[in-house]
């Protein structure tokens, strides 16, 4: 045994002026106050081995990070020396290294994206009724997750395209794209990678204990602190395979943390969630369970705005009848499409 301890990966975020890297550290290590700059390198040595691992990221001023044995290497872009802190032990978080990497006011302004405030017509809009075919997603004695979805994405579409909206549907029946869960998660998430796209929206069930109910919405990204990783393993699949495919998202939602224009394309596809979640509180009047971040496969190409929603629990004695009501499906698909168009600017 090597004595390595079992961090991740860097938290890396990008911020004005700098990006910043923050490496949790095993415990009793010496904490570094210095760190060494060689051209376009920068290492910092430690007292302990951490787990080997290394990454490339699109961030201001950094390209890759390595962590080898003892040591942390970091490739820089531009110019400025690192700042190096580092944070002790205490209220139960880990030691932390923190490195902030300066950027350049060039860099940080060609970086930045602006949300547009119209879009070109006619706008289009894709809606994924989640599951289909071989996948069924949750049961209940009232539902069936892929007919609720169903039924709910083709008033969706009704409802949007009496607005002027194109919608697209990632399945218009009870089928797959394919029938390998990965491939197809990853061929509906790729529908959101066109440019002419301005929406793309999963529409989901939820299942829990008899207690569990209410709405949830969301959209790409590290799961925030205390969140439970069990709903994206199985939206994502369930199982090994689950498991496997939540892992991977993980890794680009670390590394997406790094790049400023698909922060900014994330923030776009929060405020839609927001959207969407306040309307359908708002329309069905069910529990607010929030908006979240996570890594859903689903939605993980975040080229135009992506989220997920959780319209109620279908395991639910409360929620289950509801969602089996063709008046409650009604009413939670024009919450939605009222969201989308007034995200859009549809009228």
């Amino acid at each position: 045994m090597c004595g390595c301890f079992s961090a991740a990966a860097p938290r890396i975020g990008s911020h004005d002026g700098y990006t910043r890297l923050v490496f949790e550290l095993p415990a009793k290590t010496s904490l570094p106050t210095s760190g060494q700059l060689s051209g376009q390198t920068y290492t910092v040595q430690l007292s302990r081995a951490l787990p080997s691992e290394s990454g490339v990221v699109s961030a201001p001023g950094l390209s890759r990070w390595t962590i080898q044995g003892q040591r942390i290497t970091l490739n820089l872009r531009g110019g400025g020396v690192p700042k190096l802190s580092a944070l002790p032990a205490a209220s139960g978080q880990a030691a932390r290294l923190v490195i902030d990497v300066p950027i350049s006011a060039k860099t940080f302004a060609d970086k930045k994206v602006t949300r547009p405030t119209s879009l070109n017509s006619p706008v289009t809009v894709v809606i994924d009724p989640g599951h289909g075919g071989v996948f069924p997603g949750m049961s209940s004695q009232w539902v069936v997750e892929k007919n609720i979805t169903m039924d709910v994405a083709l008033r969706v579409r009704s409802k949007l395209e009496a607005r002027g909206v194109k919608v697209i549907l990632t399945r218009s029946g009870d089928t797959q794209i394919s029938t390998n869960l990965a491939t197809d998660l990853d061929a509906r998430s790729r529908l959101a990678n066109n440019g002419k796209v301005g929406a793309f929206i999963s529409i989901h069930v939820n299942a829990g204990g008899s207690g569990a109910q209410g709405i949830e919405t969301y959209y790409f990204g590290a799961p925030m602190a205390g969140s439970s990783r069990s709903l994206a393993v199985e939206e994502n699949g369930g199982g090994s395979l689950g498991l496997e495919l939540t892992k991977r998202a993980s890794t680009t939602a670390q590394n997406l943390l790094g790049d400023l224009v698909a922060q900014a394309k994330l923030t776009f596809s929060r405020d839609l969630a927001a959207k969407v979640q306040q309307n359908l509180v708002q329309a069905t009047g069910a529990v607010n369970r929030g908006v979240r971040s996570d890594t859903f496969v689903v939605i993980l190409h975040p080229t135009t705005p992506a989220i997920l929603t959780e319209i109620g629990f279908g395991s639910s004695p409360t929620e289950g009848p509801k969602l089996a009501s063709a008046a409650y499906r009604d009413q939670i698909a024009g919450a939605i499409a009222g969201a989308i168009a007034s995200y859009l600017h549809v009228p």
